[in-house]
């Protein structure tokens, strides 16, 4: 009995399975046709929103400088030797001629003594030529000499005033190494360093001391390039010393380096001071504050601004909609608690000032307290 049956049973089928299959797209349907329902259901959210206007700025930016003078002179003697006597300290105020210091001139002097002797010879020389050749003349006119006499004594007499003019020469030059053994001021001005001591052997244009020439001043500022890209102009620089806060005065930016400190990021940015007041010393350090009008930007608090791929932005709100999108802008710099913004937002659009954690492109929502 066995051998009758059949060789292969039949499988069963499984027709709940298959009905199974056919209501998954169903439901599938249904899931996805309820998302935007959900969605479309959600409330406004709440965030802060600020309308973005475009203002007018005034900076101010206060930095540390040195003054210095505004026009300055290395003070050396012409030619090398040994300084005796320095006549004056730093921040002495010197008159025009005055001495400031003297080097050991005794070569000098007997070098002038020789000269003056040698002058001396030369001009008796020369005398004594110049008779010779009237007599010579006179002579010649009697017929009592020769022709050749003559012109002998002539070129004789040409001879010393070549030696004559050659003397004086000398003797101006031994003259003028004497005076500059002696070094003076060139004009009214302020002793502003002491560079060498009695004593010291110096070479010849070597520096002796340093003078403030006149009584304008500089005060020289290291800027950050960063605070030299705005447009604005800047009138005047109002200048307080850092010791002694109660003398102020003001000045003018006079020269901005071309040259950018490459380890700093600094320029070097002059002020220069026509009128300045008493008492100031080279070397002293002084505060300068300067307000720069700017042209108009908006300005949002820093909490408006998200990063993106493409860089920072804002979330926009359109008021007809209350829908949210997101805006590149261009950060002009920051401030505290705050964002100058460069370009990007138009004046009178509103921004998503805070809460904008949760929102998405085309989130609803509602200005937090009231309308924005």
């Amino acid at each position: 009995m066995l051998g009758s049956l059949p060789s292969r049973i039949p499988a069963r089928r499984h027709p709940v399975r298959k009905r199974a299959a056919v209501f998954r797209p169903v439901i599938l349907v249904f899931a996805l046709a309820a998302i935007p329902a959900a969605v479309a259901a959600e409330p406004p959210l709440a965030v802060e929103i600020v309308t973005a206007r475009a203002e007018g700025q005034t900076v101010s930016h206060s930095l540390t400088g040195e003054i210095r003078a505004h026009d300055s002179l290395s003070a050396a003697f012409p030619a090398g030797g040994r300084l005796v006597e320095v006549m004056v300290e730093a921040g002495a105020r010197v008159k025009q001629g005055a001495v400031l210091a003297r080097m050991d001139s005794v070569q000098q002097e007997q070098a002038l003594r020789a000269a003056e002797a040698g002058l001396q010879t030369a001009a008796a020389d020369h005398r004594q030529a110049a008779e010779n050749l009237d007599r010579q003349d006179a002579l010649l006119e009697r017929g009592a000499t020769t022709r050749i006499a003559r012109d002998g004594a002539e070129d004789a007499l040409r001879v010393a005033e070549g030696a004559l003019a050659e003397a004086q020469a000398t003797l101006d030059r031994a003259r003028k190494a004497l005076d500059d053994s002696v070094l003076t001021a060139p004009e009214d001005a302020t002793v502003t360093q002491r560079l060498a001591e009695p004593g010291q052997i110096v070479g010849a244009a070597q520096p002796v001391m340093e003078l403030a020439l006149g009584a304008g001043i500089d005060a020289i500022f290291d800027v950050p390039e960063v605070l030299l890209t705005g447009t604005g102009d800047i009138p005047a620089v109002t200048l307080n010393l850092i010791e002694r806060p109660e003398i102020s005065f003001t000045g003018r930016i006079e020269e901005v380096s071309p040259v950018v400190d490459a380890a700093k990021g600094t320029v070097s940015v002059k002020v220069h001071v026509s009128d300045p007041p008493e008492g100031l010393t080279f070397g002293e350090a002084v505060r300068g504050t300067a307000a720069q009008s700017e042209p108009a930007r908006v300005s949002l608090p820093y909490t408006a601004i998200s990063a993106t791929a493409a860089g920072p932005a804002v979330w926009q709100v359109d008021p007809a909609t209350m829908a949210v999108s997101t805006l590149p802008i261009a950060i002009d710099r920051y401030e505290t608690g705050r964002i100058v913004v460069a370009a990007g937002i138009a004046d009178g659009a509103l921004i998503v000032a805070r809460g904008a954690q949760l929102l998405y492109p085309g989130r609803i929502v509602r200005a937090a307290g009231g309308a924005p």
